[in-house]
This record gives structure tokens, C-alpha cells and sequence, in this order.
């Protein structure tokens, strides 16, 4: 008897897969984690998971077609960045 066909739930990954598939180093990812500059996470007990979904919607935020493309969104370094005031944000930034 064959088994229906069904959809399968989000795979989710640890910290080092997520990495992998990012091309990243570990490091780098618990980094952007603790800035607050990374992908969408899920904390399930003391583990640290990633859905591929999150992970492809992170890295689409730095898609661009030219070099001089201007964009709101973007991938930021993995590092402490100054908050950026609402009022800042939605001038021509202060020029």
C-alpha cells in the first residue's frame, strides 16, 4: 500500500547547516544572531534552528541587479550598527 503524497514541514537546521547553505562560518552566523543582522531563528529549548524559507528571505534582501541600485532593504555586516531614528529614515539621510 503506498503511502499519500503529503507535504512535507520546513526542514529546519542547526546553526553550522544553516551556515553551510549560507556560506558563511559559524561564527559569523551566531554573530549576526547576537546583532540582530541575521536571518529569522527559532529557539526550541536550548537549540538554536533555521527554516530554509528564512534563510532564502534573508539572502533575498540582498539581491540587487546594478552596483548603483539603491534600495532600502539589505543584508547588513555582522556588527554592531546605531539605530537608525524613524525621522533619519524617512528624510533624504540628513543631506
Amino acid at each position: 500500500m503506498s503511502q499519500p503524497t503529503s507535504v512535507m514541514p520546513p526542514r529546519h537546521l542547526t546553526t553550522p547547516e544553516a551556515a553551510r547553505f549560507l556560506s558563511l562560518s559559524t561564527r559569523t552566523l551566531e554573530k549576526h544572531r547576537t546583532y540582530g543582522t541575521g536571518p529569522t531563528y527559532r529557539k526550541i529549548g536550548g537549540r538554536v534552528i533555521y527554516t530554509l524559507v528564512d534563510l532564502e528571505a534573508w539572502t533575498a534582501r540582498g539581491a540587487r541587479t546594478s552596483t548603483s541600485e539603491i534600495t532600502a532593504d539589505e543584508v547588513r555586516p555582522a556588527k554592531r550598527h546605531a539605530a537608525i531614528s524613524p525621522a533619519y529614515a524617512k528624510s533624504d539621510g540628513g543631506r
